[in-house]
């Protein structure tokens, strides 16, 4: 196996065999996450919760791999509705302004119905 693997501890990446994150010569490579609350257990229900969620979760990863959100170099959101981009892109904007990741967004259909917004990212170890 190369490189250290990283686990939110979520149910889903045992069952279906993936890791949150997994860090190889320098770099976090971020799996899709989405804004299930570890602590409540909850998915909320606007699009800007789950998104700020998403960050939230994606920055404790990076943490646990020695970086942050500074050092993001990739972002691939994923929203379900159009309509909804409008509403996170402050939020983006918020955690991604220091590192100005490259950025791609797509509309697509999720696993649930209930999440609004996934995001993939991939960070260096400064």
């Amino acid at each position: 196996m190369i490189g250290q693997r990283i686990s939110s501890g979520s149910v889903w990446e045992e069952k279906v065999g993936y890791s949150r994150a997994v860090v190889v010569d320098g770099w976090v490579f971020m799996s899709g996450t989405t804004g299930f609350d570890p602590v409540t257990k909850e998915l909320p229900q606007d699009v800007e919760a789950q998104a700020e969620n998403c960050f939230r979760n994606i920055a404790a990863a990076l943490t646990q791999a020695g970086t942050s959100l500074d050092n993001l170099v990739r972002v691939l959101i994923f929203v379900r509705n159009a309509e909804d981009f409008q509403r996170i892109i402050p939020i983006i904007r918020k955690h991604c302004a220091s590192a100005r990741p490259a950025n791609t967004t797509v509309f697509a259909q999720l696993v649930s119905p209930e999440m609004k917004v996934e995001i993939e990212a991939t960070a260096r170890i400064a």
